[in-house]
C-alpha cells in the first residue's frame, strides 16, 4: 500500500469515527485497532508512517511473523482471534498488549496456568457471544458477570480490562444494534470491577457499534482497502 492510500484510508475512517462518537458524546473516546490479518508487514508500515498504532492479528504465528519484521516500530499489538490451547505459551512469550478474545472459563483458566509458569501476566478482554450464534465463540450474556468475577477471583496472572463482541451476523439493523447493547449493558456493570474497553465493531458496523457505546473497534478493510 502507498503511503499516500494508507493515509487517505485512515483519514476517512477518523472521520468516520469522528461522526459517530459524537453523536454519543464529545467527551467519548475511541481507540482504532487494524486488523492486518490478510495484508503485509509492508501495508502495516505504511499505516504505522500515517499514524496508526494498534494493530490486530487473530494468529499467533502471524502476529510473531509481523511482530520480527515491524520490530524497529513501536506498535501496540492485539491478539483477536480463536486461541487454540496448544499456542497458548507462544502466544505468552509475544507479550501482545491486549488479548482480545478469552473466549471461556476452561481457556481463562489453562491461560493463566501457563502464565503463572511464565511467571508472566496478561492484560485480556472477555469475548461475549451478545448475538448468542453457534459460529461465534464467547461466553453467553447471561453468564459474562458471573465469569468475569470467576476469572478476576482465581486467575491471577490474567488482568481483565473488559469486554469484546462481533456484532450480531444478518441485515437487520436492529438486531445488530440489540447485539452491541447487550454487550454494553454488561460493560456497564463490570465498570466497578476495572472494565475499561468495550471492544466492538468492525469494519461494516463500527458506526453503529460506536453509538451503542463502543470504545474501540477493530476494523480491517477499512484501513486496508
Amino acid at each position: 500500500m502507498q503511503i499516500q492510500k494508507a493515509i487517505d484510508n485512515l483519514d476517512k475512517l477518523i472521520a468516520d469515527v469522528e461522526d459517530a462518537r459524537l453523536q454519543l458524546s464529545e467527551h467519548h473516546i475511541v481507540k482504532i485497532v487494524g486488523i492486518s490479518k490478510y495484508n503485509s508487514s509492508e501495508d502495516v508500515s505504511s499505516l504505522y508512517k500515517a499514524g496508526q498504532r494498534a494493530f490486530g492479528e487473530n494468529k499467533v504465528q502471524d502476529l510473531k511473523q509481523k511482530m520480527i519484521d515491524l520490530e524497529d516500530f513501536p506498535l501496540e499489538w492485539h491478539f483477536v482471534g480463536r486461541l487454540q490451547k496448544n499456542k497458548i505459551n507462544n502466544l505468552i512469550d509475544l507479550k501482545p498488549t491486549l488479548m482480545q478474545s478469552l473466549d471461556s472459563i476452561e481457556l481463562a483458566e489453562e491461560l493463566n496456568k501457563k502464565l503463572e509458569a511464565k511467571d508472566k501476566k496478561m492484560n485480556c478482554l472477555l469475548q461475549i457471544n451478545s448475538a448468542k450464534e453457534d459460529s461465534k465463540a464467547g461466553v453467553m450474556p447471561e453468564d459474562a458477570i458471573e465469569i468475569y468475577k470467576q476469572i478476576i477471583q482465581t486467575c491471577s496472572n490474567i488482568t481483565l480490562k473488559g469486554v469484546m463482541s462481533i456484532g450480531a451476523h444478518v441485515q437487520d439493523e436492529e438486531i445488530i444494534e440489540k447485539s452491541f447493547n447487550t454487550t454494553k449493558i454488561i460493560f456497564d456493570e463490570l465498570k466497578p470491577l476495572g472494565a475499561k474497553y468495550c471492544s466492538m465493531g468492525m469494519s461494516n458496523d463500527f458506526k453503529l457499534a460506536i453509538k451503542c457505546g463502543s470504545n474501540m473497534i477493530r476494523v480491517g478493510s477499512s484501513l486496508f482497502k
